[in-house]
């Protein structure tokens, strides 16, 4: 049997709102019948996107079939028939939106980050408590094809102890003089929510934790290396906001987790995205979707000579790691078990305090900035 459930959707005619949750997850979930329950039911999403822009909702809404949108947030949080509330508007005004969905008594789902502030973060975290609304955060780089095979040599023991992880993040974003830009500006601003500090420190915040182990102190730095881009309507404006961080994280069991985050590089990786994980025993390197790795058996032994080319093809002694099993899109997965935590009581250990901690690391890391040294990372509860 069909069990339909209403979702509310705030802020989805922004890019990854649009083509990450409404398009590859739940109008896929729709598309395959909906997610099968343990007891054989079938839970079936009804959307409603909810946004400030009705054309750009209409315009949504008719190109994908869905028949429900609305500029009024209240009256969405009104209908008895949505029991989920979604959020992935911009961060400045989302505290404001996931309150009223707990005040609403619906169970949250939001982007990260979920606050502009720790103290924030707190405060949804405990009123969804006291609320006693069932409530997830978006961590989808945990069900990426690349980090599925990371965990599973993990798990496996192929690294021996693991010694160091390095992550590189980015792309290059043009400023809009000579090529149109591919992120909005809002990016760039500081006063709406903006930095990549705040944006990315709160996805390294979940991968350790859930990879690597949690986090006993950090050092970072951050900067704005373009100063000035152009908006969207082709205005020149001043950008107050990091478009770069470096972070530095030491684990409580010794493991130092370095991770580079930029709008502001050129891509000379396999992916925009790759963490390189070295171990006694091996190393691997991860992309978003591919695996390589390398052996101790398979290591090569170089000799430091800076006056002869090397002997040594440094990329012809990794193997790709098969792939064995298909794996769906990571925000899809993740939607498919919260529709399961809310309708059938299914686990769903990443709750707004999951989120809260992403907002922590950012917020320390900032502290780190400015002041120029390590700082601690206290536990949250």
């Amino acid at each position: 049997m069909a069990k339909q459930i209403g979702v509310i959707m705030n802020g989805v005619t922004g890019r990854m709102g649009t083509n990450q949750h409404l398009i590859r997850s739940i109008l896929a979930i729709r598309s395959q019948g909906g997610v099968p329950t343990p007891d054989g039911d079938l839970i079936v999403p009804e959307p409603i996107l909810v946004g400030r822009n009705e054309a750009k909702l209409a315009r949504l809404a008719g190109t994908h079939g869905v028949s429900r949108y609305t500029t009024n947030l209240d009256s969405a949080l009104s209908d008895d028939s949505a029991a989920i509330y979604f959020d992935s508007a911009t961060t400045e005004i989302r505290m404001d939106g996931v309150a009223k969905g707990i005040a609403a008594g619906k169970a949250i789902y939001c982007e990260k980050p979920i606050a502009t502030t720790l103290s924030d973060a707190m405060k949804l975290w405990e009123s969804a408590k006291a609320a006693g609304v069932k409530n997830g955060v978006v961590q989808d780089k945990l069900w990426l094809p690349g980090f599925l095979k990371l965990k599973y040599l993990l798990d496996t023991g192929f690294f021996g102890r693991v010694l160091s992880v390095r992550g590189e993040f980015g792309y290059w974003v043009f400023d809009g003089v000579h090529q149109p830009t591919q992120r909005p500006s809002w990016n760039y601003r500081k006063e709406n929510g903006g930095g990549i500090m705040i944006d990315m420190f709160c996805h390294w915040r979940y991968v350790i934790d859930n990879l690597f182990g949690p986090i006993a102190r950090l050092s970072a730095l951050g900067a704005t290396h373009v100063p000035e881009r152009i908006d969207e309507n082709g205005k020149q404006y001043t950008c107050t906001a990091d478009d770069s961080a470096y972070g530095t994280f030491e684990l409580e069991n010794g493991v130092i987790c370095q991770f580079n985050s930029s709008w502001d590089v050129r891509v000379r990786r396999d992916d925009l995205l790759t963490i390189q994980v070295d171990g006694t025993q091996g190393t691997a390197v991860a992309g978003l979707r591919e695996c390589y790795v390398q052996s101790d058996a398979m290591t090569p032994k170089p000799v430091w000579n800076p006056d002869v080319k090397s002997p040594i093809d440094y990329y012809a002694d990794w193997k790709l790691m098969p792939t064995r099993d298909d794996n769906e899109n990571a925000f899809k997965v993740q939607w498919e078990l919260f529709l399961l935590h809310v309708a059938a009581d299914g686990p769903f250990p990443w709750t707004l305090l999951e989120g809260a901690k992403g907002v922590q690391l950012a917020e320390l890391g900032i502290r780190s900035w400015n002041e120029r040294k390590w700082v601690d990372v206290p536990p949250l509860s």
